[in-house]
């Protein structure tokens, strides 16, 4: 096995450690990963991708243009090899994706400047599946929160906070993902999808003290949001949030890590994510 490969390995079988073990190795500096304690066994490991694929149907904000992936060559090369290279074109904030802090308050941290550990933690999933069911515009309030608190025994510190609304199922109808097919400014008021209460927001940031956020939607303020201010509550205290966040419906509440890369954009408010988690060992 290739020395990068093994390295990969080693990080996932770390990352599978009980959630509460994990979340106290804290790195030391910027520059220095976390130490881990021994690993479990690698027959044990379940990984689930948590991103949806970009290509021409990616949902994006009604008003930004879609992904485009723009073909190069493809084929057998004069030599005898095969060669193929294409490029990309996208906004920043489309598909599964980061916001950064900047991209709601403006001494916000860039892209780049996101600490790797708000990155990498242990998960607590928010299940409002059926509050959502009844109503579209759900927004996920304080009582969820303390309810998952009190039925797991543990705060909402030092987490990876994930709203499980459903509305992911959604995602290849993109009028019912997004409320409405139309396109440019005068759609984002037909928006209508779950996201976070701002009073929520404002309470997991000065009551509690999370890593990161994300949700199955393409916000995290609800659709018929103008201000959206739990946007600007997250990102006024370096909270990141990830959108579209694809297959949570097969995370447990408790239990599995999150490793959420984005791409590395110099300056960015935003950036296509690759997010995975890995589960912890059956019992």
């Amino acid at each position: 096995m290739y020395p990068s490969r093994k390295l990969f390995w080693l990080a996932c079988f770390c990352l599978t450690l009980d959630p509460v073990a994990a979340q106290s190795a804290q790195p030391d500096s910027e520059n220095q990963p976390a130490t881990f304690p021994s690993f479990a066994n690698s027959s044990s490991v379940q990984l689930v991708d948590l991103t949806h694929p970009f290509d021409r149907s990616t949902v994006y904000w009604p008003t930004e243009d879609g992904f485009q992936l723009i073909r190069g060559p493809a084929g057998i090369t004069p030599k005898g090899y095969y060669y193929a290279a294409n490029r990309f074109k996208s906004a920043e904030h489309g598909g599964t994706h980061i916001d950064a802090p900047i991209h709601f308050f403006e001494t916000g941290q860039t892209v780049d400047e996101i600490p790797l550990h708000r990155l990498v933690g242990a998960t607590a999933v928010i299940d409002v599946t059926k509050s959502c069911e009844e109503n579209r515009d759900y927004q996920v309030r304080v009582a969820n929160l303390r309810r998952w608190e009190t039925q797991h025994g543990r705060q909402l510190i030092d987490v990876i906070v994930l709203l499980r609304t459903g509305h992911g199922r959604h995602w290849h109808d993109r009028e019912r993902y997004l409320g409405t097919n139309k396109t440019g400014p005068e759609a984002v008021t037909d928006l209508h999808f779950p996201g976070l209460d701002p009073l929520a927001a404002k309470w997991l940031v000065e009551q509690r003290s999370i890593k990161a956020i994300g949700i199955d939607t393409p916000s995290i303020d609800y659709g018929q949001s103008s201000r959206f201010q739990s946007h600007v509550t997250l990102f006024s205290h370096d909270v990141p949030a990830f959108e579209n966040v694809a297959h949570l419906e097969k995370l447990p509440e408790l239990g599995a890590t999150v490793i959420a890369l984005p791409m590395k954009i110099g300056g960015g408010s935003g950036a296509p994510l690759r997010l995975m988690a890995i589960l912890p060992p059956p019992r």
